[in-house]
């Protein structure tokens, strides 16, 4: 478990850094209309893709890691839910195409969409559900970070001014895609693909609950964007794109642990090892505030310098969007712990399915009534508003199907041990560096701070193992 939450770790570290590295180079050269028009196409793409997914890429990784151990129901189940999968894709696709036909508003950027379409009709390719469930998360980082070096450096070869917004169009659909192309060649290895005795019939009803509970979810994840799109301006699509971008960027980091632990908890939960899941909903429960909490507050407290640093001058607009939407890496964190560490796995999507029902009418009402209003503000204020209602909805139907003990006191420790981070970013301003020595001083100084506090002050247990565990590493290497 702990090579495979390295990997994950490694493959979470790719995933903020190659946002990183690409979008200050992009969001230059682009600019916020460049980048709106970009970042509405790929929406409206990965939005049908999911439509598509039908809940499958959380769902597998349950059933695969059922079977992990029977090659020939290992490759039963796979190739029922490959070819539910498979038929979805090709279905939503003809749907995707002819709306994107049939509606004015698209014609504008027609290429675009038509290039973004791969997403849709390639969805059935997303097999990471497959290694997940198998613990196979070496195969899944190697592959991702190979393929987003490859998209970096065309990035850079091939996107020079204004006019190449489709070049980066077709290097971000290559860096979503092309592992999973990969994955589709080398799946042989793992399962093979069977066309007799199967039984579809079965996965519909859980699919039901985690397909509806996702595209209630993706109104207020994805359609977000759209709604601000059509009611607003592509520019502040742009802007809200580049705060959105920043703010999410630490949220795979994250949800890291709680992604390798989602096979353990199913198979914990089939055998009634109740005292084992609490142990590693302790463990989970623990990295999840004691990352999250700082980080969010840090992006409030540093929002210009993040702003300026990696999107540039043209999106200061962007800042107080960003300070708004600072809270998302806490409020998803607990989201996601609730929702597919205790729920998925303990076979309540129905309840999941309720939250984010709830979640999907606030996101609707309010994009609405603010979008007009305050346009990337109103978005920005409308998915916070979401997230807290249905990350408290996840924690009423947790407390009332289950038993289980969550540590509330580490939510305040944490907060209270980043009380010096606005103050540290005040007075580092106050010496008139540059905004990349401003941020690159500011969060380590604020890191400092944070991990003083809970090492000397509240004495983190969790903190001071991980110490050990570096200094027994690094008192090994050395001997050896």
């Amino acid at each position: 478990m702990k090579k495979n939450y390295l990997y994950n770790l490694i493959l979470s570290v790719s995933n903020l850094l190659f946002p990183i590295l690409s979008f200050p180079y992009a969001s230059r050269i682009l600019g916020p209309i460049g980048i709106g028009k970009v970042q509405l196409s790929v929406t409206l793409a990965q939005y049908f893709g999911l439509i598509a997914a039908l809940g499958i890429p959380i769902y597998g990784i349950q059933e695969i890691a059922k079977h992990r151990h029977n090659k020939e129901q290992l490759s039963k189940v796979f190739s029922e839910l490959f070819g539910i999968f498979f038929l979805s894709s090709i279905a939503v696709a003809i749907l995707y195409f002819v709306i994107i036909n049939l509606f004015p508003f698209f014609h504008q950027n027609y290429a675009m969409y038509i290039y973004a379409g791969v997403i849709v009709l390639f969805a059935f390719t997303t097999l990471d559900w497959v290694y997940a469930g198998l613990e196979q998360y070496r195969i899944i980082t190697i592959r991702s970070i190979s393929i987003k070096a490859i998209a970096l450096l065309l990035l850079y070869l091939l996107v020079h001014d204004s006019g190449d917004a489709i070049y980066f169009l077709i290097i971000t659909l290559f860096s979503m895609m092309g592992n999973n192309l990969i994955s589709l060649y080398f799946i042989r290895k793992q399962a093979t693909i069977q066309f007799q005795q199967l039984a579809f019939k079965k996965h519909l009803k859980p699919l039901f609950y985690i397909f509806a509970t996702t595209m209630a979810a993706s109104i207020y994840t994805y359609l977000d964007i759209l709604l601000l799109g059509f009611l607003s301006t592509e520019t502040a699509v742009g802007y809200y794109t580049a705060a959105l971008k920043l703010t999410k960027i630490a949220i795979p980091f994250i949800t890291a642990a709680g992604f390798v632990l989602i096979p353990k908890f199913a198979i914990q939960s089939n055998n009634h090892e109740e005292q084992s899941i609490q142990a590693l909903l302790n463990k989970s429960w623990h990295y999840i505030v004691f990352f999250s909490v700082p980080i969010s507050v840090g992006f409030f407290s540093l929002a210009k310098e993040f702003i300026l640093v990696f999107s540039g001058d043209e999106f200061t607009q962007a800042i107080p969007t960003m300070q708004l939407l600072s809270m998302l890496p806490f409020l998803i964190g607990l989201g996601y712990f609730f929702a597919f560490q205790v729920l998925v796995p303990m076979g309540r999507s129905k309840e999941m399915f309720y939250a984010v029902l709830v979640g999907m009418c606030v996101s609707l009402i309010l994009n609405f009534i603010l979008i007009p209003l305050y346009q990337a503000n109103g978005t920005a204020i409308t998915i916070v508003f979401t997230e807290l209602v249905v990350t408290t909805l996840y924690f009423y139907f947790v407390s009332k199907h289950f038993s289980y003990r969550y540590d509330w006191i580490l939510v305040l420790k944490s907060s209270l041990s980043c009380v010096f981070f606005i103050p540290i970013a005040i007075m580092i301003r106050q010496l008139n560096f540059n905004n990349v020595i401003v941020l690159l001083v500011a969060i380590g100084a604020s890191a400092l701070s944070y991990f003083c506090i809970q090492y000397f002050i509240f004495k983190d247990k969790y903190f001071k193992q991980i110490l050990k565990d570096i200094q027994r590493k690094l008192f090994n290497s050395t001997h050896e």
